[in-house]
């Protein structure tokens, strides 16, 4: 009996996939999901036989799949290590797993949205079958929509002197490391001419942006994040959000960007940003190298 995959039920699909304890069935007739051992009676009976459809197979080691994709994609290096600590535990591997994301709240938002999404493309994947098999089209995926998760989970505000302190201390730390979530150069300074700070739902700081006029131009003179908050794309969200107080404060926006952060490039140029030069630096020890050469 052939029935129509609503969200409601696509919901209710999902949650009862992952209560292994018992098993489920889509009522087909009524568009819900029924535990077995309710509906045998009816599956008994003649006009009935083919009323109730078993949900997609969905066990702990599908589970551990998930998690094990997670962990490998995960662009933080220091959260990534923790998850991957907390997949290698053997006995406990779940609970451990889960400690590590309740520890980094951004990080399991992030685990929730990739699990629903990855175990709604298996639903989605069953059902296509089942319509193939009824002689019906395949139906189509929903878009994803994740552009707005990193401004759910952080809040943007105007930075000042009052924020100074953990401000200077990321600095610090960012070019001690000489790697940081975007560039700096040798006229940093804070606020300067305009700097936004973003924060944890609960308040913390999480990274600043901030900038220097010189004439017309706004130059972004520090784009830095704190390590436990990259690979979130906090980096990019600070970005437009600057981008959009630009009309107020110059015509014209500009950053160097150190080549250590090539990778950074295509978060600009996916945000409208032109290359306008390319600057070349000689060491005086490299120097010495090449004039001694042969």
């Amino acid at each position: 009996m052939q029935f129509e995959l609503t969200g409601a039920l696509m919901d209710a699909v999902l949650f009862s996939m992952e209560d292994q304890g018992a098993l489920f069935a889509v009522d087909t007739r009524e568009g819900t999901v029924v535990r077995r051992d309710e509906m045998a009676e009816a599956e008994s009976s003649g006009p009935e036989k083919d009323r109730f459809i078993p949900l997609p197979r969905w066990d702990s080691s599908d589970g551990y799949r998930l998690m094990e994709c997670f962990a490998a994609a995960f662009r933080n290096p220091l959260i990534r290590k923790e998850l991957g600590e907390a997949l290698g535990q053997g006995r406990g591997v779940f609970r451990a797993f889960k400690d590590v994301l309740s520890s980094h709240p951004e990080a399991e938002q992030r685990w929730f949205f990739f699990k629903t999404r990855e175990m709604k493309r298996e639903i989605e994947e069953w059902y296509n079958a089942l319509r193939e098999e009824w002689g019906l089209e395949r139906i189509g995926s929903e878009p994803e929509e994740t552009g707005d998760l990193v401004f759910e989970d952080f809040r943007f505000r105007e930075g000042a002197e009052a924020d100074a302190a953990p401000v200077a201390a990321l600095h610090r730390l960012c070019v001690r490391a000489e790697k940081c979530g975007g560039s700096w150069t040798a006229d940093w300074a804070f606020p300067g001419h305009l700097a936004l700070i973003a924060e944890t739902g609960g308040g913390d700081f999480a990274a600043y942006i901030s900038s220097v006029r010189k004439g017309s131009i706004l130059r972004i003179c520090a784009l830095e994040v704190l390590p436990e908050y990259r690979g979130l794309g906090l980096g990019e969200a600070l970005l437009i959000r600057f981008c959009e107080k630009l009309e107020d404060h110059a015509p014209a926006l500009e950053l160097d960007l150190s080549v250590q952060f090539e990778g950074f490039s295509r978060v600009l140029l996916r945000n409208n940003f032109k290359p306008r030069m390319i600057r070349y630096t000689l060491q005086p020890e490299t120097a010495k190298d090449i004039a001694a050469s042969p």
